[in-house]
């Protein structure tokens, strides 16, 4: 974190963003930077506490931020599903009308979506039709509550990827946290 702290404040830089790294054998390698806010910033907010996108509009404006890198504290563990209009098996988007719509909800629940029974989700653009994200205070737990949401969780009319979400959640390698970047691929054809 302090290198890329210093890279930052070396480069002028000064909103938000999200540098990505790969890990093996101990060693970092540096993929992108991405200039904005990111699909994933919803579990970023939930872990420190802090509305990404206000403090965002606020640097913006002109206005320093509210804290200090010091100030952020990470509590417990989020994780982030994205809801695509698209076949679970074949991945091929499923643009339609929603019949029905219903959200999960609750303590350390949270669902990012504009949609509602009678939308017709489009056949051009992205297909990501919600993300689903937990909190809670240790990773099985925040495993557990996203099992019950994905479970709550109803979308009708059109294909989504919610029976995927639910197969990885109960996936022995996902549970364990024993997977790599190459694990998907693998789980999803049958491997």
């Amino acid at each position: 974190g302090d290198v890329v702290t210093a890279g930052l404040r070396q480069l002028g830089y000064r909103n938000a963003g999200t540098l990505e790294f790969l890990y093996q054998d101990g060693q970092f390698a540096f993929i992108e930077m991405n200039t904005r806010l990111q699909v994933e910033h919803p579990v970023t907010e939930m872990v420190c506490g802090i509305d990404l996108v206000r403090e965002q509009l606020r640097v913006a404006a002109g206005h320093p931020l509210g804290y200090t890198q010091g100030d952020i504290v990470m509590r417990g563990h989020a994780i982030e599903c994205r809801v695509t209009a698209e076949d679970p098996d074949t991945f091929m988007p499923t643009p339609g009308r929603v019949d029905v719509f219903h959200a999960p909800g609750g303590l350390g629940v949270r669902v990012d979506s504009a949609l509602y029974a009678g939308y017709v989700v489009p056949p051009y653009y992205d297909s990501m039709v919600a993300k689903l994200i937990v909190h809670a205070p240790t990773r099985p737990e925040a495993i557990a509550r996203m099992r019950r949401a994905l479970a709550e969780f109803a979308i009708q009319g059109i294909k989504t990827t919610l029976p995927l979400h639910r197969r990885i959640m109960d996936a022995p390698e996902f549970v364990a946290g024993d997977y790599t970047i190459h694990w998907l691929e693998r789980f999803v054809g049958g491997e």
